[in-house]
C-alpha cells in the first residue's frame, strides 16, 4: 500500500517561505478551520486573525505555515520555524518539473524563464547544467529565500 507524504522545511520565516513555494510551485495557503475566504483575500492575514481569535500570542503564529495543491495531486508542503539557519548543503532537494517533455534549446528556453520568474520572487541562481546526451537533460541549480537547494528540471 502506498502512501501520502508530506514535505516539511525547516525555516526561519515560515510564511514568507510558504508564500516564496506557493508562487513556485502553484500551490495555496489553504483557509484557517470555518474561516470562508473570498477570492482574492489574504489566506496569511486570515491565519493571524484566526491564531488572534483563540489565543496564540503574537510571538507564536508565524511558527509554521503550509501549502496544499489546488488539485488535490501533490505532496502537501510543511514550514516550521526552528531557531538554527541553514548550515549545509541539502541532503534532499526538490527538483521542480517546468520542462517535462522539452528537449535541448527549447528545454533550456523554459528553464532560463522560470528561473527569471523565480529570481525575482526571491530565490537565487547557482548554477546551470547543459544537456549532456544521452542521460543529461539540462537544469538549473536555484535556492530559496533561506538558501535551500532545488532543481528547475
Amino acid at each position: 500500500m502506498s502512501r501520502h507524504i508530506q514535505v516539511t522545511f525547516d525555516a526561519h520565516d515560515p510564511a514568507a517561505l510558504s508564500s516564496f513555494w506557493g508562487e513556485a510551485l502553484g500551490y495555496v495557503i489553504p483557509r484557517p478551520p470555518g474561516v470562508d475566504l473570498p477570492e482574492g483575500a489574504d489566506p496569511l492575514a486570515a491565519w493571524d486573525e484566526f491564531l488572534a481569535r483563540i489565543g496564540v500570542p503574537e510571538d507564536q503564529r508565524n511558527t509554521r505555515s503550509a501549502l496544499e495543491d489546488p488539485d488535490g495531486n501533490g505532496p502537501r508542503v510543511f514550514f516550521q520555524q526552528v531557531p538554527e539557519g541553514k548550515v549545509a548543503k541539502n541532503r534532499v532537494h526538490l527538483d521542480v518539473r517546468v520542462s517535462p517533455g522539452l528537449q535541448g534549446e527549447e528545454r533550456m528556453a523554459a528553464l532560463e524563464a522560470e528561473c527569471a520568474r523565480l529570481v525575482a520572487l526571491g530565490a537565487a541562481r547557482v548554477q546551470r547544467h547543459e544537456p549532456a546526451p544521452p542521460l543529461g537533460s539540462g537544469h538549473i541549480v536555484m535556492t530559496d529565500p533561506e538558501g535551500n537547494e532545488f532543481c528547475l528540471d
